[in-house]
């Protein structure tokens, strides 16, 4: 069975070949989403998009994700606090990831912005990452011009798997980031970018090492830009990767699919 994209000459195929796109990042739980959330999830299952993982950022938002999940098939939860919210408290993630979520997330370090002083949001990244290996979780990572001290924590920890969220970083970063086993999500940032540095750190990430992502409603691609976003998008991330490794949508479909189920045990 197959499913027609926007584009007449993309397709993703569902049903016994059992390939499917996955939107492995967005917030359409959050209450403030301004779509109507079934026509959203309509289309994003009329666009072969049948599995997304809604990310808390908050303690409200990883309730809120928890409880989403669980009215809808094919969506799964995360929880975690932003480091923007990590001055509002992050306790209540060790307990909400006790229950039926796939991830701890997104959870990390953000020197662009200091919403949150840096030493609260170390010391809850260490805290977070902790939960994520007490439940034996995948986390997803959101990291903004803070690598550096990033990854001596991320090293204090053994066996992590997970994913770097919205990459937009260094080919430095890319590889340190392939050294330790990380998948990498791309979203629709990577269809928009002029930044001649980003176009070539992106068209160096393996298919094997990626995952695709919406991160609605932010960050819409290129022939969205201005719009809200929603997983029904995520069908542009994976055409533009395709195209710019000359591989049909399906290939990549199939590994980014395989890759997401395989992280999150989807």
């Amino acid at each position: 069975m197959n499913h027609q994209l926007q584009n007449p000459n993309l397709q993703v195929s569902r049903g016994e070949s059992g390939l499917t796109l996955i939107d492995t990042h967005c917030h359409i739980h959050e209450l403030d989403y301004p779509l109507p959330v079934d026509d959203v999830l309509k289309r994003a299952v009329e666009a072969g998009v049948t599995k997304m993982l809604v990310v808390g950022t908050s303690e409200k938002s990883s309730e809120d994700a928890v409880q989403f999940a669980s009215k809808y098939p094919g969506v799964f939860a995360t929880v975690g606090v932003h480091p923007h919210d990590t001055k509002d408290g992050y306790d209540k993630i060790s307990v909400l990831a006790k229950g039926n979520v796939v991830a701890v997330g997104e959870i990390g370090l953000d020197y662009f912005y200091d919403h949150s002083p840096r030493d609260v949001q170390i010391k809850a990244l260490e805290s977070q990452i902790q939960t994520a290996v007490d439940n034996n979780l995948p986390i997803v990572f959101h990291v903004r011009e803070a690598f550096d001290d990033f990854w001596p924590i991320f090293d204090k920890f053994r066996g992590l798997k997970g994913v770097l969220h919205s990459f937009t970083d260094s080919q430095e970063n890319l590889d340190k980031a392939f050294e330790r086993g990380l998948f990498i999500g791309v979203n629709g940032i990577s269809t928009f970018t002029k930044n001649s540095d980003q176009q070539k750190m992106y068209a160096n990430i393996p298919i094997e090492r990626m995952l695709l992502e919406t991160d609605a409603p932010f960050l819409a691609p290129v022939s969205h830009r201005g719009s809200t976003n929603e997983p029904a998008h995520v069908v542009e991330v994976a055409r533009h990767h395709a195209e710019l490794r000359g591989i049909d949508v399906d290939e990549l479909a199939r590994v980014t699919t395989r890759n997401a189920e395989r992280l999150f045990g989807l």
